[in-house]
């Protein structure tokens, strides 16, 4: 399977974006938060751990996220006849550990093809995500995950984008 990296901050249109290019090339989405955010909803062991991490606009560790993303894809292509699978996966890498942590469980059993990355003003972010939580009843779309989450994205997934745009990782 060949892996597009969809990166850009909170808000940016990540989701929205990852949407027309599967309507658009036929390319399966898998969002990161999406599955984070299923898995807290069960009774894992890694649904607390995962909900206190999100509300704090903290990165979820990797080994959590790399397994989930693993799964969803090893579903996908079981159902698939198809081999070569192509896979947007939006949200992730957000930190050089998750990066790191994606060559370990992933490594060659999935090539990555592109990196997207979506720049987009903050103010337009947190306007956005704000709107978004009007309805959407994430417990990261307020005024106070949102400006954590802000901090959390120049800090740790910036440096992830301009590593993968000169190619090192």
């Amino acid at each position: 399977p060949r892996v597009i990296f969809i990166l850009g901050g909170p808000g940016s249109g990540k989701g929205t974006q990852s949407e027309k290019l599967v309507k658009r090339f036929g390319a399966t989405h898998l969002s990161a938060g999406d599955l984070l955010r299923a898995e807290q909803a069960t009774d894992s062991s890694d649904s607390q751990l995962i909900k206190s991490y999100i509300a704090e606009g903290k990165i979820v560790p990797v080994e959590i996220t790399c397994r989930l993303l693993n799964r969803a894809m090893q579903e996908v292509a079981a159902k698939s006849p198809d081999r070569s699978q192509v896979f947007l996966i939006d949200g992730f890498p957000r930190n050089i550990e998750n990066l790191r942590g994606w060559e370990e469980v992933v490594g060659e059993k999935a090539v990555i093809s592109l990196v997207l990355f979506f720049d987009c003003p903050e103010e337009v972010m947190q306007q956005r995500l704000l709107e978004r939580g009007k309805t959407s009843g994430r417990a990261d779309d307020n005024i106070v995950s949102i400006k954590k989450r802000f901090v959390t994205f120049k800090e740790e997934t910036i440096p992830v984008v301009q590593q993968l745009e000169v190619g090192r990782f």
